[in-house]
């Protein structure tokens, strides 16, 4: 029987007879809803405890919010349970490594201002990213009351399988239609100014989150929240609100690029020839849909810009982990002429 403390965190019947089965002896379920230096915050059986993590370098590493764990009766995270899906991007330090920015996420909204600059671009490259980490996206146009012009099906046009909706946190407006579309763990993102944490005291009905005004010149946000943080929805679920993103670099994102693209993907299937660059090409369907205007110039190069970086960064990250095999193997054998040394010098 679940208790009710971790109910609304997100613990069901199936979770903790699954967990049960592969948690380690004297270890319990709990689920991380702040990450701190050395520490987090974890929600448990019978309330919220202050957790440590083990050390940066250790085994168990790269905690994130949404995360479930098994602690032990000194409250030491020993354990990493599997994740059902991650927002991953690349590392902001530019290393060949993802970083999680949620864990455990079932429906991510992607926040993006409707009285400032709608960037198409960025929007597909924060759909590319929902899209790999096996969550359902959300579009969610942000501070409609104050724009004078919402671009609706223009997003719409550039997120197939996604809803895309226009709310204003202070109006209440579209905030019933974004409630019913909901489901199990949410997460936010998207730049600095979007209105995601207005929006998520909105969606959670209490002022939980520190909110701050744009700058009137370029409707630019600062960094209001400064960590991922995970709070249970009064209807049910729960919400993660995430800091502003200002780089959004794809990490091993293919599939994600392609359901983002799945027009694009459609129209090359229909090519004269497989290997199709798009430019020039005779039989080229993805030429002859810009022609017609059913796909525009910007998209397809929007798509070829995206697809170039995952590729670079996925071969990248080849060269670490062959470079990482190779300093393995040298070791092992520096290890085996020391065994030979000390061998021969017995004799």
């Amino acid at each position: 029987m679940v208790e009710n403390d971790l109910i609304p965190y997100g613990l069901n019947e199936a979770l903790s007879d699954e967990y049960e089965r592969i948690l380690t002896d004297g270890c319990v379920p709990a689920r991380v809803i702040r990450m701190d230096r050395g520490e987090c915050d974890v929600a448990t059986f019978t309330g919220i405890v202050r957790a440590r993590c083990p050390r940066s370098d250790s085994e168990l590493s790269g905690l994130c919010t949404g995360d479930w764990v098994g602690i032990d009766q000194q409250s030491n995270v020993r354990q990493l349970l599997p994740r059902r899906s991650a927002i991953v991007r690349s590392s902001v330090s530019g290393r060949s490594e993802g970083h999680v920015l949620a864990a455990n996420v079932d429906t991510v909204l992607i926040c993006t201002a409707a009285d400032g600059d709608v960037d198409l671009n960025r929007i597909e490259r924060m759909l590319a990213l929902a899209w790999e980490s096996n969550a359902q996206p959300i579009v969610v146009l942000t501070k409609a009351d104050a724009a004078e012009y919402v671009p609706l099906d223009e997003v719409r046009a550039v997120a197939p399988g996604a809803v895309t909706l226009a709310v204003s946190a202070t109006t209440g407006v579209g905030l019933d239609v974004l409630t019913a579309t909901l489901e199990g763990t949410v997460a936010l993102i998207g730049p600095s100014g979007a209105g995601k944490s207005t929006l998520a005291n909105a969606l959670l009905g209490a002022e939980v989150f520190a909110t701050n005004a744009v700058r009137a010149g370029d409707k630019k946000g600062r960094h209001t929240t400064v960590h991922r943080e995970l709070r249970p929805l009064p209807g049910g679920g729960t919400l993660i609100d995430t800091p502003g993103l200002r780089g959004i670099g794809l990490w091993d994102a293919s599939e994600g690029i392609e359901r983002t693209f799945s027009d694009i993907e459609s129209f090359a299937g229909r090519c004269r020839f497989g290997d199709c660059a798009h430019r020039s090409e005779p039989g080229c369907a993805v030429r002859a849909a810009i022609d017609s205007g059913e796909l525009t110039e910007r998209r397809l190069e929007s798509y070829r810009k995206l697809a170039k970086e995952n590729e670079w960064m996925r071969a990248r990250t080849d060269k670490r982990l062959q470079a990482e095999r190779e300093r393995v193997w040298k070791d092992i054998t520096k290890q085996q002429r020391r065994n030979y040394r000390d061998r021969s010098s017995r004799r």
